[in-house]
């Protein structure tokens, strides 16, 4: 990255590397102060008539803001009375406009970056210490200048995030790519991420539209990135590596993968990987694509820039949608759903596989199951909470994860579930509908095991049923799954009764004539290994409120664990 700071609508992002302010003065005297102040006027203009007056006052805004980064410069080492400046004549509107100018600044989504292990500006320092020393730089600033104002000392401090919602540090990477990702040869990875949890971010979307679909040409081809705009997120999705390259203005996307993805270290990404996703390419086009690169045998994503992209859905879908093509043509069948082992107090273990499409009930089902049995569980190890995979070996069904994280919504969750994790969480639009969080969910270790299987249930949220239900006929079983039946809550561009191959519109749907003799051969498999095959029946499709069928169903698991 070039720029020292690059500001681009709500986002900011730092670069360390090359400037670095050390105290009050370097960074008001920094053009980069300047830069923000410059910003702040355009943006007062629109938002904030009476700052906006009060700072032209009858100047120009590029006078404007030279007077008004020299007046608060000054605040720094004089007192009021020895300062000359017009500004002064209304101290109350002074402070408007610092507190306005704080709030400016905090409604970005900030970031910093830095070279891991050679950092230009601050060799001798951490990226985590150089990133907390500026976070402190910003928020003592803020304090000096708003008491110098009022005359007085505040009486309540808050120790909020002044600086930045997170820090990266970066390094190169040779990677073993052939000379047909050259394009990507010189582009930063992603070392080290340091959270400010719990991280609330804005984006511009909160759904995702639209389907990931085959494409006949390798998206490298039509690449636009270059190393001072992209970055690479090297990530270990389930047992397989992934190299996500992003475009800088889908940082917040791509940091909070952090939550998500196991991020791969230096001597892992020097292995070729399985998958590489083009995330934000400038390419006009507008679409979510894939291509297998047969040769290379590497599975390729595109997903075009547009700001709707934005919603961490579209890179984690992405990414998850490679994984399942990958594994699919090893022979391994992808899973939508939530895999957990339960152990009860009294010494019982049952692993509980539940298969289903968004909104479908799985996440609630486990949830209800917690709450239920909170007296007799011991422990609940996730394995994963919305995609895994089931594979054979030596004739034995066995259950990994994809992901250390679970991306859920807000909505899904009993009222007090998304605060016991908050403090280590990243929350997405809060306050709107389809309102996200992700929060840590597993160890990598526990996620890339391979898990026994006890029970397999279809997750069914439009049946009036309650319970459990096993399935006598094995096609019946097939035919429900396949047909993957749901009452579509808005969680993504449909509303009402839908279908969708295999509740799985994540390489499944894609791919169906290879996903189909897989599902043959893997539900004979659960079969033959005495794996309870059946349906859940959550209620969820009538209404999120009445959690009646939800407690019932979360019953029946409970005491399908405690049988012998």
């Amino acid at each position: 990255m070039k720029e020292n700071l690059y500001l681009n609508g709500g986002l900011a992002i730092i670069n360390y590397n090359a400037a670095y302010p050390r105290s009050e003065k370097d960074l008001l005297s920094s053009a980069d102060f300047a830069n923000f102040l410059r910003n702040f006027i355009d943006y007062a203009k629109e938002n904030l008539e009476d700052i906006y007056l009060y700072v032209l006052n009858g100047k120009t805004p590029r006078e404007a803001t030279f007077e008004m980064t020299k007046l608060l410069r000054q605040m720094i080492v004089l007192e009021l009375d020895e300062i000359d400046s017009c500004y002064l004549n209304d101290k109350e509107k002074l402070l408007d406009f610092i507190e306005e100018l704080y709030d400016f600044w905090k409604n970005h989504q900030r970031f910093s970056i830095i070279n891991a292990g050679k950092g230009m500006a601050i060799q001798e320092s951490s990226f985590v210490a150089a990133d907390s020393a500026f976070n402190n730089l910003i928020r003592s600033l803020y304090r000096n200048v708003e008491e110098k104002v009022l005359g007085r000392k505040n009486s309540v401090y808050r120790q909020m995030q002044a600086g930045t919602n997170a820090a990266v540090a970066i390094r190169g990477n040779a990677t073993k790519l052939s000379d047909t990702y050259h394009a990507l040869k010189d582009i930063p990875f992603i070392d080290s991420i340091m959270l400010r949890t719990p991280m609330i971010l804005h984006p511009k979307s909160n759904k995702r539209t639209g389907m990931f679909t085959e494409r006949d040409t390798n998206p490298i081809s039509e690449f636009t990135g270059n190393r001072h705009e992209w970055f690479c997120y090297p990530a270990k999705i389930g047992s397989l590596l992934a190299f996500i390259y992003f475009h800088r203005d889908f940082i917040s996307s791509a940091v909070s993968l952090g939550n998500l993805f196991e991020l791969a270290n230096e001597d892992e990404c020097r292995q070729k990987p399985d998958l590489i996703c083009l995330f934000g390419n400038e390419d006009g086009k507008d679409q979510t694509t894939f291509y297998y690169d047969q040769a290379e045998d590497i599975w390729v994503g595109c997903v075009s820039y547009n700001e709707r992209i934005e919603y961490f859905g579209y890179i984690k879908k992405m990414s998850l949608t490679l994984h399942n093509l990958a594994q699919m043509a090893k022979g391994w069948l992808p899973i939508h759903g939530a895999f957990v082992n339960i152990t009860l107090k009294s010494g019982k273990r049952k692993g509980i596989m539940l298969m289903g499409d968004s909104g479908a009930g799985k996440s609630e089902s486990i949830e209800a199951l917690k709450a239920l049995g909170h007296d007799k569980i011991k422990d609940i190890e996730v394995v994963f909470d919305d995609m895994g995979t089931i594979h054979i070996e030596h004739g034995i069904p066995y259950g990994q994860g994809t992901e250390i994280g679970a991306f859920i919504r807000l909505d899904d969750l009993d009222p007090g579930t998304p605060y016991r994790d908050m403090d280590r969480s990243i929350f997405m639009n809060p306050e709107s509908n389809n309102a996200r969080v992700i929060t840590p969910a597993a160890p990598y270790d526990i996620v890339a095991t391979n898990h026994k299987i006890d029970l397999f249930a279809y997750a069914n949220n439009y049946d009036d049923k309650l319970g459990l239900h096993q399935f006598e006929d094995l096609e019946e079983a097939k035919a429900t799954c396949v047909e993957g039946k749901r009452m579509a809550l808005g969680t993504t561009q449909e509303v009402g009764i839908s279908t969708t191959y295999f509740a799985n519109p994540f390489g499944p749907m894609q791919k169906q004539d290879i996903c189909g003799p897989l599902i043959d051969e893997v539900f004979q498999c659960l079969r033959d290994n005495n794996v309870f095959v059946g349906e859940i029946y959550t209620h969820l499709g009538f209404s999120k409120e009445n959690r009646e069928g939800l407690q019932i169903a979360a019953q029946q698991l409970l005491e399908f664990i405690e049988k012998d």
